[in-house]
């Protein structure tokens, strides 16, 4: 097998930006990334996008999700080009589970506190509803050990995600049939350190822990590229 094309998934509350760290530290390495901007609408519909982009893509895919990315990975996976998933700090639902149901098992983290909601028109149906983080306390919450002045950009850019997206069920869980490594963030407020372990033992992620806020691709690039790299090697033999 060639060596995969590495399709970086952000998650929600945020957008591609937030792998700007990551991305040169994998170009230094020589390999090949994209980095799709999702729309944030609905689990399905996300994960339809992504795996569109997917299959468009000659060859092979990594994928990798970081929070609610990971559950977008999670469905759009399933894709026959996919040959990994890795997630960062996020979630690796199961087979007809929602983002909800996996949290409601845990104690809800800081962001829980944190959460603001706004409407936005739908043609010809009722409004829906936006939910974005706090931009006040998005840098403590969200990334504590990065740059203020980074995070302060990150909290006034955001890409909300609609709140139609909790409640969804994931359809399929690629985690089944495709190998998988994970990186828990053991510093996060945004989603439970317990959550992501229990997603990632269920799935059997080759999993590492990093002493890092929830973004951790932006202060632990180096790290996380390790473990992509691990995972290149692995689905390229």
């Amino acid at each position: 097998m060639s060596t995969p094309t590495v399709v970086l998934v952000h998650g929600a509350f945020a957008d591609a930006s937030s792998y700007s760290a990551l991305i040169p530290e994998l170009f230094s390495r020589g390999i090949s990334v994209v980095a799709p901007a999702g729309p944030n609408r609905s689990l399905s519909s996300d994960a339809g996008y992504l795996a569109s982009v997917v299959r468009q893509i000659e060859g092979p895919v990594l994928l990798v999700g970081h929070s609610y990315g990971g559950a977008v990975i999670t469905v759009a996976g399933v894709e026959d080009n996919v040959a990994g998933l890795v997630y960062l700090a996020g979630y690796a639902l199961d087979e007809g589970e929602s983002l909800g149901q996996i949290q409601s098992g845990f104690a809800d983290a800081a962001l829980a506190t944190a959460l603001v909601y706004t409407k936005f028109p739908v043609p010809g149906g009722e409004d829906g509803v936006d939910v974005s983080v706090d931009v006040e306390k998005f840098p403590e919450i969200f990334a504590s050990d990065v740059d203020t002045a980074r995070t302060r950009v990150l909290a006034v850019s955001q890409r909300p995600l609609a709140a139609f997206a909790f409640g969804e069920p994931a359809p399929v869980a690629a985690w089944k049939t495709k190998p998988s490594w994970a990186v828990v963030a053991t510093a996060d407020h945004a989603i439970n350190p317990d959550v992501q372990r229990f997603g990632y033992e269920r799935a059997g992620a080759k999993t590492i822990e990093l002493d890092s806020s929830h973004l951790v691709m932006l202060a632990h690039p180096r790290e996380v590229a390790d473990v992509i790299e691990e995972a290149l090697r692995s689905v390229s033999k």
